[in-house]
């Protein structure tokens, strides 16, 4: 076997991690410690000494994979004879036949179908919460893969949940590094760094914080307060009582449900799914297989668009199979997000249930805009927003989730005839 020296020497930080032969493993380590460097060269070693294994390295985007990783990839893929790589597809293949792939959880359906030796989850606090047990855990299956979390906190969410779960689990391996673990910052650059940062920025990139605020997120007030009077807690279903659900609809995105009972002035979260690449004929039979007593289903007014492999609507569609949606008054997304804003005041949440939807709307925050150094007016567009968009409409119907027992018709379109006027539509 020829010997290969890499252009790598781990920080003293990191050796606990490269010597490590848990499964499982997860790094919460402060910003700029060099978490993705150690991540790639773990998953480089692996290549290396397992012949025609395959790899991945999931960033939250795909952009940032190509952006943060690649060139490091490269870099230290290059010492290795007769490697090659491929821009367009983001892989190196290493010539025993083993290759690494870059990917982006914004497109989850590009890393379907694949098996997998081991996969590096890069800021896993700012990916989709169901990604690692909807695609990528029956990925690793048949050749008993491993999983590494790296990251820096951004509130309590999915990563924050193995960290607390597993921080004392013999079988995993699990690190918190603050910026004083590793002395890989200078003193005097964190000084300067604090005269800069607020402090809950501070907290969160230096101190690996996961109760830290993040910046410009919509709804970080609401949520704190959530917390603070505990109305995030288990919130059992009342059988006496009709779900609601409000969908928001998605064709090549993710569906998002949410599960409302409303009692008293309160209105109580105890559900939330969220589908990726489902028809909405699974996606109704799973809602369906509940055992809910069902009130009112929302939905945006795009549910009418007619779609042009069959001709007829999502709203006739769903008619068929059972579900008879009301439409959602349309509002611009800042008055939803106000109006959203006002709900939280009466909004208890399970949060076993909907953790994935804790998990988006904690990170469901304003566009940054890089050349003027701000944020927009305006919501960025990514994982989170499904989540966001389907409590935006429970804010605006909120008024109509009633207990009546008997649910009104769906806002639909009836044309009528007159010879002065031709045809016309009325509700």
């Amino acid at each position: 076997m020829n010997k290969i020296t890499l252009e790598y020497a781990p920080r003293p930080w990191a050796l606990p991690f490269h010597a490590s032969t848990k499964r499982w493993m997860v790094l919460v380590v402060h910003r700029r410690a060099g978490k993705t460097t150690a991540a790639l060269n773990f998953l480089q070693v692996s290549a290396l000494r397992k012949p025609s294994t395959r790899y991945a390295f999931i960033a939250p985007t795909y952009k940032q994979a190509k952006n943060v990783a690649w060139d490091l990839l490269k870099r230290y893929a290059r010492v290795v004879t007769h490697v090659e790589t491929s821009e367009s597809t983001l892989t190196v293949l290493y010539p025993n036949g083993s290759k690494i792939t870059l990917f982006g959880a914004d497109d989850p359906d590009s890393l379907r179908g694949m098996g997998f030796s081991g996969v590096v989850f890069d800021e896993y606090s700012q990916q989709p919460s169901n990604i690692f047990s909807e695609i990528i855990r029956p990925a690793l299956a048949d050749q008993i893969g491993y999983a590494v979390w790296i990251g820096t906190p951004k509130g309590r969410n999915e990563f924050w949940r193995l960290y607390e779960k597993h921080k004392s689990d013999d079988e995993w391996l699990v690190m918190k590094l603050a910026v004083n673990d590793t002395s890989v910052i200078k003193s005097e650059e964190l000084e300067s760094a604090r005269k800069n940062m607020s402090e809950d920025e501070y907290e969160q990139e230096w101190n690996c914080s996961f109760d830290a605020a993040i910046k410009g997120a919509y709804y970080a007030l609401e949520l704190s307060r959530l917390h603070v009077e505990k109305r995030i807690r288990q919130v059992p279903y009342d059988p006496a009582i009709p779900v609601h659900t409000v969908w928001d609809l998605g064709i090549a995105d993710a569906t998002a449900i949410g599960f409302y009972q409303r009692i008293g002035a309160e209105l109580r979260k105890i559900d939330y799914l969220e589908f990726i690449g489902k028809s909405l004929t699974e996606i109704i039979a799973t809602v369906k297989n509940k055992s809910y007593v069902y009130g009112k289903h929302f939905a945006p007014h795009d549910i009418e668009v007619r779609e042009y492999s069959t001709g007829k609507s999502r709203f006739e569609i769903a008619k068929n199979l059972g579900i008879r949606f009301e439409i959602v008054p349309k509002l611009s997304i800042a008055d939803g997000i106000n109006a959203g804003r006002t709900v939280f005041q009466r909004l208890w949440v399970d949060e076993i249930k909907c953790a994935p939807w804790l998990d988006a709307i904690a990170q469901y925050k304003k566009k940054w805009n890089d050349s003027a150094g701000a944020f927009e007016d305006e919501p960025n567009h990514d994982w989170t927003s499904h989540a966001a968009d389907e409590f935006r409409y429970a804010a605006v119907v909120e008024s109509k989730m009633t207990n009546d027992n008997e649910p009104k018709m769906a806002k639909q379109y009836i044309p009528t005839y007159s010879r002065r006027g031709g045809y016309r539509a009325r509700w």
